[in-house]
């Protein structure tokens, strides 16, 4: 009996034991997890501004500039040049053969249309002007005949085979005349020169683009080269070649954005006249031609330029720097100055992105100031929490 209630004993303190013992582990444990979890329960806020003292020296590393909304592009800058505007351009030929005795103009004058560009010596040109006097002497003379004729036809002394025959002359000698007069027109359109050279004149007006004669220079109707080029420079087009990849993306009538290296960041825009019926099947690409006002003259024949065809005109985005960017892995982020000497850190939704500006769908509004240098001392700032 003895044995038994040793045998209870042991057990009820061998329980207790391994109660106590849960219990402090339990209670260790229980802890230890509020302790961890402590800190995880107010995370600290992340600072998004940076602020500095209107003297502060880091000011004088910060540049900004303001956003400004532009079209939306449509693509990325797709190559091409700048050509003449063929609709106010005129290649100049002399329809004659000869030899330039007198050049009255420069490159790069401006003329009026009808002016005179050079002199020619010509015999062609001498024989066409002969004709027209003789001619003209001739008809005089057809006329006279046909005058007395018709006079002695009327007093009945001259057969009516010979009225019909000086009447017939007559108007002979009046088509020669006149063909001689239209070939003379078609030669010098302006009117025949009393120096007896041949007149070389300007059918439009505009700018001497190029010459290509000198004073003795011999000339002819089937030269290779013209020998003026004359062109109103305030108007332009710009060729490209668009691969047939982007071909849905343009269209007759659209806008497009134009960038030449002489004058980068200036805003030159112009629209889509054609785009060709055949593609190069060399290249793959077709020709689209682009009219642009140019009335400052600053695009120049055979630049070289960037062309970017832009959406509807209702849908603008803010254009920015590619300097302003701050790449955090799959996220961007730029600096706004809200205050002078106080920068947000804000997260932008980037478009299109260019080899120097992106186009940005959300985060920035127009009339923002945007920190194009000093991003990196900017974010670095912000990391310290200074």
């Amino acid at each position: 009996m003895r044995a038994i209630k040793l045998r209870v004993l042991t057990g009820w303190l061998i329980a207790a034991a391994v109660g106590f013992t849960a219990a402090f582990v339990w209670q260790h444990f229980s802890n230890a997890e509020r302790v961890e979890a402590a800190p995880q329960a107010a995370p600290s806020a992340e600072r998004t501004r940076v602020e500095f003292a209107p003297n502060a020296p880091q000011l004088q590393f910060v540049k900004t500039e303001q956003v400004v909304l532009r079209t939306e592009p449509l693509l990325e800058p797709l190559s091409g040049k700048v050509a003449y505007d063929e609709n106010y351009t005129a290649r100049i030929a002399s329809p004659v053969s000869g030899r330039v005795v007198k050049i009255d103009v420069q490159p790069g004058q401006s003329v009026k249309a009808g002016a005179t560009l050079a002199w020619i010596d010509s015999p062609e040109y001498v024989a066409a002007v002969a004709d027209v006097r003789k001619d003209e002497s001739d008809i005089q003379q057809k006329r006279r005949a046909y005058a007395r004729a018709k006079e002695m036809y009327e007093a009945e002394v001259l057969a009516r085979k010979d009225f019909e025959s000086a009447e017939n002359e007559l108007r002979q000698a009046e088509a020669e005349v006149e063909r001689a007069r239209m070939r003379l027109r078609n030669l010098v359109p302006g009117g025949a020169a009393t120096e007896g050279r041949f007149p070389l004149r300007s059918p439009i007006g505009g700018v001497i683009a190029d010459r290509k004669i000198n004073p003795g220079s011999e000339v002819r109707p089937d030269a290779p080269d013209p020998l003026f080029v004359i062109t109103d420079p305030t108007h332009v087009w710009v060729i490209i070649d668009v691969p047939e990849r982007y071909l849905s993306k343009v269209k007759v009538g659209q806008l497009v954005q134009i960038e030449v290296d002489a004058f980068r960041g200036l805003d030159i825009s112009g629209r889509i006249a054609s785009i060709g019926t055949v593609l190069d099947p060399a290249t793959r690409r077709v020709q689209v031609r682009c009219v642009v006002a140019n009335p400052r003259q600053l695009l120049k024949p055979e630049m070289y330029a960037r062309i970017v065809p832009l959406a509807s005109e209702q849908n603008r985005l803010a254009r920015i720097s590619n300097a302003a960017l701050l790449n955090r892995g799959v996220y961007n982020y730029v600096f706004v100055e809200t205050k002078p000497g106080v920068f947000e850190k804000r997260r932008i939704e980037v478009g299109l992105q260019g080899r120097d500006e992106t186009y940005v769908k959300s985060g920035l509004n127009e009339g923002d100031r945007v920190v194009v240098a000093g991003t990196l001392l900017l974010d670095s700032e912000l990391s310290s929490g200074r």
